[in-house]
């Protein structure tokens, strides 16, 4: 699937997000986790931001100015009209030179519907966006070996990539960054995130 498939996927998905059942609270531990981390706390990046806000919400609490990023049309909406003073960007990750320089970038759930052939020289751009002493949390597959998949578990075909942890550690090392942590964190499935810092 290319990435604006996955996009229009999303438009048709967002009852799943604004909808009751949704936990609010997904990856918010981990964010916390991360946040300290950050030796300033400025300018923010949602990629992959969706509809709900949650982290949006948690980077304005903890003293940045998040922008989000996300290439649904319907998810970017959405999330205007829940945070209308906030910028939101309309644009597929791959393609998009980043505005600015951040002090934290959160990429939740969103770097594994990247093609698997463009993952690591999305994750390199974000990683070579962050300034020094900066953080990126991402979240991804956490297997052993690089893989893609189409899932319809949400109720339509939505495409999946890792790299793999080793192909994850390799990108973080030669974007002159240090991973911080790595956990998986719904353990037996194979979740997983890492915080990465910018050295400098």
């Amino acid at each position: 699937m290319k990435p604006e498939d996955i996009g229009l996927a999303y438009n048709t998905l967002t009852d799943l997000w604004e909808g009751n059942n949704f936990n609010r609270d997904n990856g918010i531990a981990q964010h916390k986790r991360a946040i300290p981390f950050a030796t300033n706390h400025r300018l923010a990046l949602d990629v992959g931001c969706g509809s709900t806000g949650r982290f949006i919400d948690l980077l304005l609490t903890n003293g940045f100015s998040p922008q989000g990023v996300d290439i649904s049309t319907e998810m970017i909406r959405l999330a205007r009209l829940r945070h209308p003073d906030i910028t939101f960007h309309q644009q597929d990750i791959c393609n998009w030179v980043l505005p600015d320089k951040y002090d934290f970038i959160s990429a939740w759930d969103s770097i594994w519907h990247v093609p698997l052939e463009r993952q690591a020289a999305v994750l390199s751009k974000l990683f070579n966006s962050l300034n020094p002493g900066g953080v990126c949390i991402f979240s991804g597959g956490g297997t052993d070996k690089p893989d893609d998949h189409k899932d319809s578990t949400m109720g339509t075909d939505v495409y999946y990539s890792t790299l793999g942890i080793t192909g994850f550690l390799t990108v973080i090392e030669q974007s002159g960054c240090i991973c911080r942590h790595l956990e998986y964190d719904q353990h037996p499935e194979l979740h997983c995130y890492f915080i990465v810092q910018k050295i400098g």
